[in-house]
């Protein structure tokens, strides 16, 4: 069975960790792996939202620990390593549509890494969040600490990272870490990205990367970029199918051009 499964339904790319036996701890290879689906699923017209989630009861329990006196044993090893997960996160966060997690049971470390990539976290009751880093002597890196600071803000940001805690999804809710708490974490993010993919293709892209770029901090984002986002979305189609759908009192079909 392969370690990673992605399936399309109505124009929502899921994304599933598949080593349920494992709960789903991602390997070197996965890191490597996701990035290339995602960066794939970036260019894919076809699909306009998606999902990613774990197979089993758990989302992800982090990075598959029983590798590193391998393949993490010193400096060396440690940084190649950090890069190949600098970019997995980034081939999520890059993707210009919306990217939802579904979280079900743990969701730690590597795991929360991949979590705090996408745009939003949906949780069920049996989700356990945490990033236990401080009891392995690793320091988180400097892009998800971004992201967590970002998404948190700072006080709870040094919570985590100082304590190893596991935070229920209630707790993870109040913190600001997930977005929604159901009893179907798959099945409301589906719902949600859904809705999210009815919506203009190129509105959501110029979003997501001011936001993106601005959650960051100063000079993060590229206002130059951001501009041709604009101003393409202003010369589009969809633009213009917009106004009409809105005068004529219907829903818009966008196309992404």
């Amino acid at each position: 069975m392969p370690d990673i499964l992605v399936t399309i339904k109505d124009g929502i790319g899921v994304v599933t960790l598949n080593r349920a036996e494992m709960f789903n701890a991602v390997k070197l290879s996965m890191w490597r792996e996701l990035a290339d689906i995602f960066s794939n699923l970036a260019h894919d017209d076809a699909i306009r939202a998606i999902v990613l989630t774990g197979a089993g009861a758990n989302f992800c329990v982090g990075a598959d620990v029983t590798e590193f006196k391998v393949i993490r044993e010193n400096r060396e090893q440690s940084t190649a390593y950090e890069v190949s997960v600098d970019a997995c996160s980034a081939a999520i966060a890059n993707v210009p549509k919306p990217v939802i997690s579904a979280i079900s049971g743990y969701c730690l470390g590597g795991g929360c890494h991949l979590a705090l990539a996408c745009d939003f976290r949906f949780a069920d009751t049996t989700a356990m969040l945490g990033i236990p880093s401080a009891k392995l002597s690793i320091v988180y890196g400097v892009k998800s600490v971004q992201r967590l600071l970002a998404i948190v803000g700072i006080a709870n940001a040094k919570r985590m990272l100082y304590s190893a805690e596991r935070y229920s999804a209630g707790h993870a809710w109040g913190m600001g870490l997930v977005d929604e708490v159901s009893d179907d974490a798959v099945g409301a993010a589906m719902d949600f990205a859904g809705k999210l993919a009815q919506n203009a293709p190129l509105s959501i892209a110029g979003a997501k990367f001011m936001l993106n770029g601005l959650s960051l901090g100063e000079g993060a984002l590229d206002v130059t970029a951001a501009q041709r986002l604009i101003d393409r979305a202003a010369d589009s189609d969809d633009f213009r199918e917009g106004r009409r759908a809105f005068s004529e009192r219907r829903a818009p079909q966008f196309r992404g051009r």
